[in-house]
């Protein structure tokens, strides 16, 4: 009966008109679409039809052709003989009734593919067009989003090729409205870390994760299959097509930015796991036009006067949920992808070597410029700054009636309600931060390695952290720790959810000053770092120190001859936990006699002075030095003193920790991509190390990713040769790697695992324990405030001039000689016309290291002395470097002074207590 009414043949006799016919038709589908017509087709596809029927199964099972036409008719006419809007009715009808309710296997393994099928002529841009005008200004797709949006993407294998220009970007409105309407999947939940600030990011869908009834799809596997879909070849071809073409306009980028934001933010999808994220993140004209399109957005301030959207960022200004709607999901997709492309982009391209011509391209693979990368680089610096003074706004912000009519206009008007729209705005902030972070973080360590910013460039004029503010960052109580909240009142509305309790509590300003120490180090001066660190090391050293005894603390008696391994055994964790303490050395000399002195911390920095210099002498075994002479983990060591290898790394932490700890300079040049090991998060690195370590094998990678024969003709396979104590070893980089050849598909997976390999794998357990025993002794946290190269600064100190006007305001007398002493008078004239070199000679035969405090001589403990060392002409000048001593026999005469002064230098004529 329904085929006869339905049918124009039943009526065309009696009108004899094909037009009028069509009408009556339309009229009574309308009807019929508004009595229920799709969801009484439903129970009868699902009564009729068995449920195990395949769409192939249509030609042997006549009911469901007829089925598949009734489902169809009603969507093939235009309805103009309706009332208006009567066409949008029909497709919601279909929409809501057919296609939101749960999937049943027939609906799933028959309708569906039916519909999808070309032959079918499914009218598929007009249903996209009424889905559009069906969710205006509505959020209430509810539970038939997954089932909805599966069928939008499985209707569209078959006509995206078809679609006009104006609906692929239906098409992508389409997406950008149900994707974030798509349940996490447990995949994506199971991705977030515990520190992801992403917990209840799937709150408000638990019920529709929930078991599915007998016989219907899960909505788990239906949300993993539309994930798979969005993956496809297909639909990553059609997006791009659409932003890489001329015409492309910024509805397109903006759309295509907001779909990637929600599957990277929302479901967890990583850039590599995606073909989309992939290609754009390596398509420098996206990420181009893509900075572009951030740098020029504006928003109305209320003067009347457009202002860019980057400039109210980085001035921590409040914005409206519209702004930051239009701007986070850009800013984010960028930061993300130009972070993932820089790690596949090797040095040599980032710098564009051999040298072009300036302002030219430096590489295909380089979206920009260095001189565009200076300034996108402070741009990207201030809007982190920016975003914590969002976090932490110096006033309590109100709730302005704007936003409260904003809430309102999507259907949002409980104060619950709003308080989780307020919370979810946080989080996009908070992930905004976090991203364009890492990338700032990315580009400053690039510039580290080699210059490319002008000086000064990192350094922001914006926050102003002095050393003698941050007193209240460190707390006694929880030793080790900083004060840490983490930013939860992100956005133009501040959360009543206040993200920990302190007391006392921090102020606005120390808020921010521990977020940008903790962050953004770089942006404060690094002579500001180092005091901050010298005054946190300083309330460490109160609370576990004390004003006490000095023989309260650690007494250990040492054999200079036997130096690292008394030491190694008398200060083991075993013996003594706190090495935090001080410690009193008590040395015997080569005959086993007590050396002369009593320790009044002078002993004790001369011994770990010469016990560093010990244990990390390549000879000892547990260092090796680079083609430049860095030091770095010996990977043979465990080869060298058995499975107890990582106890002498941990110990020799600690002593490098107590070294910083005590504010003692010692010179030990370590790898970058070693220091780089022991301040990160994560104890790996990445192949842009590989040329601190092995040059030549950085090289030969490189040769190998730009080869452009065949990559077989080579006769790699995936292991790698160790020659360590003369004996070969062949490791394989992946399971049967001996067995598979490299070729010029799976080469750059070749050339990270070697180098993750030589940088990671092979010394990982060795700056595993070196990095917790330096961690017993001083807070990571602390040292994270310097880049490799401040570390080892901090270590050794820095390559400047010796100031000679420094050194001499800070100098102590003693014997008998003052500063107007007529052979300290003959001394400093001597001295200033020493070299550079000369100078350093003298420093380090003085004090045991050749390079001055970093904050100047005024730091130097036990003060710069210069004691009478008689008046015996034939003697040389000595020195007791465990005191900074400086034994001057009383030369009067200039040449003299300073030939002897010299030649004891040359020598290092320096002599144990006397």
């Amino acid at each position: 009966m329904l085929e006869v009414f339905s049918s124009e043949s039943t009526y065309s006799p009696a009108l004899q008109d094909a037009g009028s016919a069509a009408s009556v038709v339309e009229q009574i589908l309308h009807y019929m679409i508004q009595n229920g017509y799709y969801r009484a087709l439903y129970l009868l596809i699902n009564s009729k039809l068995p449920s195990s029927i395949e769409y192939s199964d249509l030609s042997r099972v006549p009911i469901a052709k007829v089925l598949l036409e009734n489902v169809l008719k009603p969507l093939h006419f235009t309805y103009n003989s309706c009332p208006e809007g009567a066409r949008r009715q029909v497709f919601a009808a279909f929409a809501e009734e057919l296609l939101a309710a749960p999937f049943t296997d027939q609906t799933f393994h028959f309708v569906i593919p039916a519909l999808a099928d070309a032959q079918a002529a499914f009218p598929y841009e007009p249903f996209l067009s009424a889905l559009l005008s069906r969710e205006g200004g509505s959020s209430g797709t509810g539970g038939g989003a997954p089932w909805l949006f599966y069928f939008v993407l499985t209707v569209g294998e078959n006509h995206l090729g078809t679609l006009s220009e104006e609906g692929l970007l239906v098409y992508l409105r389409v997406l950008q409205t149900f994707l974030p309407q798509l349940p996490v999947s447990p995949a994506s939940t199971s991705c977030q870390d515990s520190a992801s600030d992403s917990e209840d990011e799937s709150e408000g869908t638990d019920k529709q994760m929930s078991a599915p009834e007998d016989g219907r799809l899960s909505i788990p596997y239906v949300t993993e299959e539309c994930l798979r879909k969005l993956d496809t070849k297909q639909q990553t071809s059609t997006l791009l097509d659409l932003v890489w073409r001329d015409s492309a306009g910024q509805e397109a980028f903006t759309l295509v930015a907001a779909v990637c934001h929600t599957l990277m933010v929302q479901h967890r999808v990583m850039v590599p796991k995606a073909r989309l994220l992939y290609s754009l993140a390596f398509n420098a004209r996206f990420l181009r036009h893509l900075w572009f399109l951030i740098s020029s957005m504006t928003t109305r301030m209320i003067t009347g006067s457009m202002v860019p959207l980057l400039q109210v960022i980085s001035r921590g200004s409040p914005m409206s949920f519209e702004d930051s709607g239009r701007i986070i999901p850009l800013f984010y997709l960028f930061s993300s992808l130009f972070s993932h492309s820089l790690i596949s982009i090797h040095d040599n391209e980032f710098f564009g070597d051999p040298i072009e011509v300036v302002g030219q391209r430096q590489s295909s693979m380089m979206p920009f410029t260095l001189e565009e990368l200076v300034m996108l680089s402070r741009c990207l610096r201030d809007a982190c700054l920016g975003i914590i003074k969002l976090a932490y706004p110096e006033t309590k912000p109100e709730v302005r009636e704007e936003y409260v009519t904003a809430f309102q206009s999507v259907g949002v008007t409980t104060s619950s309600e709003m308080q989780q729209c307020i919370q979810m705005e946080q989080k996009r902030w908070i992930q905004l931060f976090k991203v364009i972070t890492n990338l700032v973080k990315m580009l400053k360590s690039r510039d580290t390695r080699r210059n490319f910013c002008p000086p000064n460039h990192w350094l922001s004029e914006q926050e102003d952290i002095k050393a003698d503010k941050v007193t209240q960052l460190y707390v006694p109580a929880s030793r080790h720790a900083w004060r840490f909240r983490r930013m939860g009142r992100i956005g133009p509305l501040q959360s009543s959810l206040d993200v920990g309790v302190e007391s006392p509590p921090l102020s606005v300003s120390e808020e921010r000053q521990l977020a940008i120490l903790t962050e953004l180090p770089f942006v404060v001066p690094f002579e500001e770092r180092v005091k901050i660190f010298q005054r946190l090391i300083y309330a460490d050293k109160q609370e576990v120190q004390g004003d006490g005894p000095f023989l309260d603390g650690i007494n250990v008696t040492i054999r200079r001859n036997y130096i690292y391994e008394d030491a190694y055994d008398k200060l083991s964790p075993e013996n003594e936990p706190d090495l935090k303490k001080r410690v009193r050395v008590h040395l015997l000399n080569a005959h086993g006699l007590d050396e002369a002195g009593i320790d009044g911390g002078g002993v004790f920095r001369e011994f770990l002075n010469e016990l560093l210099k010990s244990g990390f002498n390549p000879n000892q075994g547990f260092f090796k030095t680079t083609n430049e002479g860095l030091l770095y983990p010996n990977p043979a060591a465990q080869m060298l003193v058995g499975d107890s290898f990582a106890r002498h790394y941990y110990f020799l932490g600690t002593m490098l920790g107590k070294a910083l700890y005590e504010n003692m300079l010692v010179e030990l040049p370590f790898a970058g991509f070693f220091l780089s090991k022991l301040l990160g998060t994560s104890a790996d690195v990445d192949i842009h190390h590989l040329a601190s370590l092995d040059p030549e094998v950085y090289r030969n990678l490189l040769f190998l990713k730009s080869y452009e024969g065949d990559v077989e003709e080579l006769g790699l396979n995936f292991t790698v040769v160790n020659n360590d104590l003369g004996e070969a070893q062949v490791v394989e980089l992946k399971c049967g790697g001996k067995d598979i050849p490299v070729t010029s598909a799976n080469r750059i997976a070749y050339i990270h695992l070697v180098a993750d390999y030589r940088l990671n794998r092979q010394i990982r357990q060795h700056c595993l324990a070196f990095r917790q025993g330096l961690a017993s002794v001083v807070n990571l946290e602390w040292l994270r405030m310097f880049d490799q190269q401040e570390i080892q600064v901090l270590i050794s100190g820095a390559q400047v001039p010796i100031s000679l006007e420094d050194l001499r305001s800070f100098t102590n007398y003693s014997g008998g000689y003052s500063a107007d002493h007529p052979v300290i008078k003959v001394f400093w004239r001597v001295v200033e016309g020493f070299t550079d070199e000369e100078k350093r000679k003298l420093l380090k035969f003085v004090t045991s290291c050749s390079r001055p405090p970093l904050l100047g001589f005024k730091e130097l403990y036990p003060a710069f002395c210069i004691h009478h060392g008689g008046s015996d002409l034939e003697r040389l000048p000595t020195a007791s470097t465990c005191m900074n001593l400086l034994k001057l026999p009383e030369f009067r005469d200039e040449a003299l002074l300073r030939s002897k002064l010299l030649y004891a230098i040359e020598c290092a004529a320096g002599f144990e207590l006397s």
